[in-house]
């Protein structure tokens, strides 16, 4: 059964590194005034000669977002149900060689969690477990899942890759998407960042896509860790590739595009290339171009200033006030955070910043009627 892993096995790291920093304005003139996108025109788009191009770059971006999806722009936040971790990396704060507190919310707990974040107004929820198979693995979701369902419109989640039966079943109790982010495509960097644990096994999360296809799950959340590698630009390249691969095989499921940068925290790295803001943009709005119909995600770790200012040009999916540790919204507890998010603003004051834009929140854009069935 073919997967992403051959058409990965194509694909030459140094390159695509190669080509991507040898295009010229030429290119990048080319790129911009074509009319469908294709791999040539986004390495030109995503290179060093693409920068003096960042304004029409994002005009068309912006463009296309109004066009596909009006002024809307949805919101969701992370709920963490756990920071136990199975795996030591070098970038993450839930890393099993930290010397953090852990801690598993309970159901009781998680009931105070959800109430907190309806409190909120979120009706879309991300689930985000560190990577522990035995305490929250399987056995786990099926305790308390369906109840965290029961509470929101839409559950997607953000845990240790499973298996194609697993998602299968996941989905049966609710499950509408997962969020897995590969980190960095180029895997001998991979192996220096992941030093102990199942998340070592480089082409067994490099699959999880396919799995989810296969699954039915409905959307699919893709991404890269900006930094780990030494050429972001490859990086998100790749990622690009992987969106097109899976959306040529598995065309029911819709996707998302996610754009996280390291942050700090316990036991952290330092990025071996730096993506610069101005940089950033370049990348959204290039995703932009290449694939219109795709949710681009912007998380809490980017700046308030800097959300301000992109999510208008290119972003339809946002969080807000994100707690990055279980027990979060209703117990605090900020000494078991993941990581530091940048922006801390309320859910309101984010929501006000994007009407003040023009843009308009959406709190609830999926229900039963819309083709699930009622759990």
């Amino acid at each position: 059964m073919a997967t992403f892993t051959d058409r990965w096995r194509q694909l030459d790291w140094d390159d695509i590194t190669l080509r991507i920093n040898g295009k010229t304005a030429a290119d990048v003139e080319r790129a911009l005034s074509a009319t469908r996108i294709t791999r040539e025109d986004l390495m030109a788009l995503l290179s060093p000669a693409a920068s003096p191009y960042l304004e029409p770059l994002a005009q068309q971006a912006q463009r296309l977002t109004r066009q596909r999806f009006g002024n809307t722009v949805s919101f969701y936040v992370p709920l963490y149900l756990s920071n136990l971790c199975a795996n030591d990396c070098t970038y993450c704060g839930f890393s099993m060689s930290n010397r953090i507190g852990r801690k598993t919310l309970d159901g009781a707990e998680i009931e105070r969690e959800c109430a907190a974040i309806r409190e909120l107004g979120f009706e879309h929820l991300l689930l985000v477990t560190g990577e522990h198979q035995t305490k929250v693995g399987m056995d786990y979701f099926r305790r308390h899942l369906p109840a965290i369902r029961r509470r929101f419109s839409s559950l997607q989640m953000e845990v240790q890759p499973l298996d194609e039966h697993e998602y299968a079943e996941l989905k049966s109790l609710g499950l509408d998407g997962v969020m897995v982010y590969q980190e960095t495509y180029h895997q001998a960097v991979y192996a220096q960042h992941h030093l102990r644990g199942h998340k070592q096994d480089f082409f067994w999360r490099l699959e999880t896509p396919d799995r989810l296809g296969r699954a039915g799950i409905d959307k699919i959340g893709l991404g890269a860790l900006t930094g780990l590698s030494g050429s972001w630009r490859t990086d998100c390249f790749m990622v690009a590739e992987h969106l097109l691969w899976l959306q040529q095989h598995y065309w029911q499921s819709r996707y998302s595009i996610s754009f996280p940068r390291l942050r700090p925290c316990a036991g952290g790295v330092e990025p071996a290339s730096v993506m610069s803001e101005s940089q950033l943009v370049q990348v959204i709005c290039a995703f932009r171009l290449l694939a219109p119909d795709v949710e681009l995600s912007l998380s809490t770790r980017e700046s308030p200033w800097f959300r301000d200012h992109m999510i208008p040009l290119a972003i339809n999916n946002v969080s807000a006030f994100s707690k990055t540790q279980p027990g979060g919204y209703a117990d605090n507890h900020p000494e078991l955070e993941q990581f530091a998010p940048h922006d801390g603003r309320t859910p309101q004051e984010v929501a006000a910043a994007l009407t003040r834009s023009g843009l308009q929140p959406v709190w609830k854009d999926w229900d039963k009627y819309l083709g699930r069935a009622s759990q």
